[in-house]
C-alpha cells in the first residue's frame, strides 16, 4: 500500500470527506453528524454566523476549531463585491485564509456565475487567500481557476440541494485528468453511493451537506458517506476490471474434468 495523502494548500486531512454545518435541527445534531463523519474540515456559511446575539448558541461551543478546520464559505453572494467582502470579513474575525468562494448566478438555479467566480478567485490569491472554488462542471473554466491559483476546484455534481447526484461524469473525469489540483465534487450528491461514484472517478474528496442534514436519520446518514467515501477511494486506488462485451468464465477453461 503506497501512502495516500490529501493535501489541499497547506492543510494535511485524513478523511476525504468535507462536510457542510447548515440545515440541520440544532448545533447538537450538527456536532454529533460531524463526529460520525469523520470528517475533520467543515464548511461555515459566513453571512449565516451568529455574532451579534450573545444568547443564542453559535457553532464553535458544540465544534471546536482548534480540532476540527472550519472553511469559510460564501453561500448567498451574488456578486464579487458580496463574496470579497464576506472573506475578507471571515479573515478578520479568525484569521482565515483557506476559505471556499461561490458567487452565485441567480436565485432558482443556483449555479456559479463563473465571470464574477473567476474574478474573485483572481483578486482573492492576490491577497494571500487559499481558495477553494466552487464552479460548474465545465473543464475550459475548471482550468481557468487553477491557472489564476485556485488552491481547490469543486465542480457541482448537479444543482445545490438538488439530490440529483453525478449528471456528467465526463466532464468531471475531464476536469480530474487536468488538474494538478484537488477536485472535490461539490453539490448536488443525493445519497451516499453518489459519493461512492465520485471517489471511483479519481475525485480527490466530495463535500456534503443537504445529503446528510435533510435525510430523516442525519448521524446514520453520516455514517454511510464516511463508509461510501472510504470505499471509492479504494476502488479507485485498486483499478476496476476492464469491461468486456462479451462474458467471460470466472473458472478457469482448462483441466477441465
Amino acid at each position: 500500500m503506497t501512502k495516500d495523502t490529501f493535501k489541499i494548500a497547506d492543510k494535511s486531512l485524513k478523511s476525504r470527506l468535507i462536510v457542510g454545518t447548515g440545515k440541520y435541527k440544532n448545533f447538537s445534531e450538527t456536532a454529533k453528524a460531524v463526529q460520525a463523519s469523520g470528517a475533520d474540515m467543515v464548511t461555515v456559511a459566513v453571512r449565516r454566523v451568529n455574532i451579534l446575539d450573545k444568547k443564542k448558541p453559535i457553532l464553535t461551543d458544540y465544534l471546536n476549531p482548534k480540532k476540527i478546520i472550519f472553511l469559510p464559505n460564501t453561500a448567498g453572494c451574488f456578486s464579487s463585491e458580496e463574496a470579497l467582502r464576506t472573506l475578507r470579513l471571515a479573515r478578520e474575525m479568525g484569521g482565515w485564509k483557506l476559505v471556499k468562494l461561490e458567487v452565485l448566478g441567480d436565485k432558482k438555479t443556483l449555479y456559479p456565475n463563473m465571470i464574477e467566480t473567476i474574478k474573485s478567485t483572481k483578486i482573492l490569491v492576490k491577497e494571500g487567500f487559499k481558495v477553494m472554488v466552487y464552479c460548474t462542471d465545465d473543464p475550459l473554466l475548471a482550468k481557468k481557476l487553477e491557472d489564476n491559483g485556485a488552491s481547490a476546484i469543486m465542480p457541482l455534481a448537479s444543482p445545490i440541494g438538488s439530490g440529483l447526484g453525478l449528471q456528467n461524469k465526463i466532464n468531471i473525469s475531464l476536469i480530474i485528468k487536468q488538474s494538478k489540483v484537488p477536485v472535490i465534487v461539490d453539490a448536488g450528491i443525493g445519497t451516499a453511493s453518489d459519493a461512492t461514484i465520485a471517489m471511483e472517478l479519481g475525485c480527490d474528496g466530495v463535500l456534503i451537506n443537504s445529503a446528510i442534514a435533510n435525510s430523516k436519520k442525519p448521524i446514520l446518514m453520516a455514517k454511510a458517506f464516511k463508509d461510501a467515501v472510504i470505499s471509492g477511494r479504494n476502488s479507485f486506488l485498486a483499478g476496476r476490471m476492464k469491461m468486456n462485451n462479451f462474458a467471460s468464465p470466472s473458472s478457469p477453461s482448462s483441466g477441465l474434468i
